[in-house]
């Protein structure tokens, strides 16, 4: 990709205004920053690309016209910092990139890609603000933005299903979670390809998850079978660690310590993989609490004369 076509017009529009580096990096990003874009170093992101192109005086498009990068580029840059902010809980600062781009008619203008921004509004009101309601019915709201039986379901919209069955199961409703994820598993198998391999695992782990907490672990477990095997097939690491886990969790419920630890053992694996210090430590604890609950119960059968 050539950053230097973007970078050398950001320079000329700025010696055009009588703009210092300074000037235009203020309330965006450090001089430092502008300095590497206008030389083409790095790529601005799609927040700051907006954020500039106010303060030049030209529409946000204007880059796109005449750079190499296809428009397209730029809901990819917001969509891909949109990810990367929820799935590490950065919630306040994924606002902040969705007030930017509300902004924007790129997104305002298209329900498709406003529905991406309403989803993580509904997520922040969720997450930060504890207003389950408010996050409900924003998310009904974004999901029938571009909801149509007569046309296949996107990858967005069954992940906006998820976060309802996310959210149900979060506030302990587990009955209520459970057919939200029924409801995508249908729509995923009348689809002929996903391009997030990742959804499909992530929906299997959810209800793996769902079903043992309504004590179905045997149907859990299926579902986490069905998850690994998935994974293998489609050659992606994403979820083997937890779904590993959970068969040896859902075996622990059941008595079945001796079964549950090499199931422990592999997400112990996967997970040093990764460089996960966290879980690593945490799946540590849950070996050492299933060896003492193993050694417990064969002291309790020795005692009863059973072998």
């Amino acid at each position: 990709m050539d950053y230097s076509v973007i970078g050398k017009k950001i320079r000329e529009l700025r010696k055009a205004v009588s703009l210092t580096q300074g000037d235009l990096a203020e309330g965006v990003c450090t001089q430092a920053l502008v300095s590497r874009i206008e030389k083409g170093d790095i790529y601005p992101s799609a927040t700051t690309l907006y954020q500039i192109s106010l303060k030049l005086g030209v529409d946000v498009n204007y880059f796109f016209e005449i750079g190499t990068t296809p428009r397209l580029d730029y809901i990819k840059e917001v969509e891909k910092q949109l990810r990367i902010l929820r799935l590490n809980g950065k919630y306040e600062e994924m606002m902040e990139v969705v007030k930017t781009e509300e902004k924007n008619p790129f997104f305002y203008k298209d329900n498709e890609k406003l529905q991406l921004l309403h989803w993580h509004k509904a997520i922040y009101l969720f997450e930060v603000e504890k207003d389950p309601d408010k996050s409900f019915k924003l998310l009904q709201q974004t999901y029938e933005l571009t909801a149509n039986q007569k046309k296949a379901v996107s990858e967005r919209e069954m992940e906006i299903l998820m976060t309802f069955g996310s959210w149900e199961s979060l506030l302990n409703n587990h009955e209520e979670a459970l057919p939200h994820y029924q409801k995508v598993e249908i729509l995923m198998n009348h689809t002929e390809q996903l391009f997030d391999k990742s959804i499909k695992t992530r929906l299997y782990y959810n209800t793996a998850r769902v079903l043992s907490r309504l004590n179905q672990f045997e149907e859990s477990t299926d579902y986490c079978e069905r998850a690994i095997k998935w994974c293998l097939e489609e050659e992606h690491l994403w979820g083997l660690g937890e779904l590993h886990y959970h068969i040896g969790y859902n075996l622990e419920c059941m008595g079945e310590y001796q079964k549950a630890l090499p199931y422990i053992d592999k997400s112990i694996h996967m997970f040093e993989i990764h460089k996960h210090e966290r879980y690593l430590s945490f799946l540590d604890e849950r070996k050492r609490e299933i060896k003492d609950k193993l050694k417990a119960q064969s002291l309790s059968f020795g005692s009863d004369g059973v072998q």
